[in-house]
């Protein structure tokens, strides 16, 4: 099977099912965003030497990988093809709040806004966190045109929050000082 088709070389590509649109439409940003969010997320995978933390990222990555096909079914092709691909259920969330959860043990209460950085791997869960949002705005712009399971747009948005915690665990892993957001006073 070759890579290239050219059938996409005029600014097309087809959604699952064969329905030809635009390399702009909302659903083609919706799940090439999701498939960003997926690359980080394996750039993060790299760089965590943490047997279950890495489990947890495969783990993630195959629910992102969900969430795209669902998404490149399209509006036309949705019900007919959706039938096919596994489900984003709710058990998707809570395995993300009790990985929250138990990394937040270990973790001091959080007081104020931390700015980002002090090590590339903090960095690196907080650019995948910054991907997961614009995935979460992409899908919510879907989401006012057509119906999408409503699972996706909850875990885009638990997945920010565990990508957030990751930051921190790793901080806390690397010794990096969290650096609290401190408004500036008006003067």
């Amino acid at each position: 099977m070759k890579i290239y088709t050219k059938t996409g070389d005029g600014g097309t590509t087809a959604l699952f099912g064969g329905t030809r649109v635009q390399k702009h439409n909302l659903f083609v940003e919706a799940y090439g965003t999701i498939d960003e969010l997926n690359a980080h997320i394996g750039l993060l995978r790299d760089h965590i030497d943490d047997f279950k933390q890495n489990k947890t990222l495969i783990s993630i990555q195959n629910t992102l990988f969900e969430i795209g096909a669902h998404l490149a079914c399209g509006p036309e092709n949705s019900q007919k093809n959706q039938s096919k691909l596994p489900k984003i259920k709710k058990s998707a969330v809570t395995f993300l709040e009790s990985e929250i959860d138990e990394m937040n043990t270990a973790l001091p209460p959080m007081t104020h806004f931390i700015l980002p950085g002090g090590h590339p791997v903090v960095s690196y869960c907080h650019i995948a966190r910054c991907v997961c949002r614009r995935a979460e705005r992409r899908v919510s712009q879907v989401s006012e045109y057509e119906k999408i399971n409503a699972n996706i747009l909850i875990y885009l948005n638990r997945l920010s929050d565990y990508l957030f915690v990751c930051a921190r665990v790793q901080s806390k892993r690397f010794k990096v000082e969290e650096i609290k957001w401190i408004p500036s006073k008006k003067s």
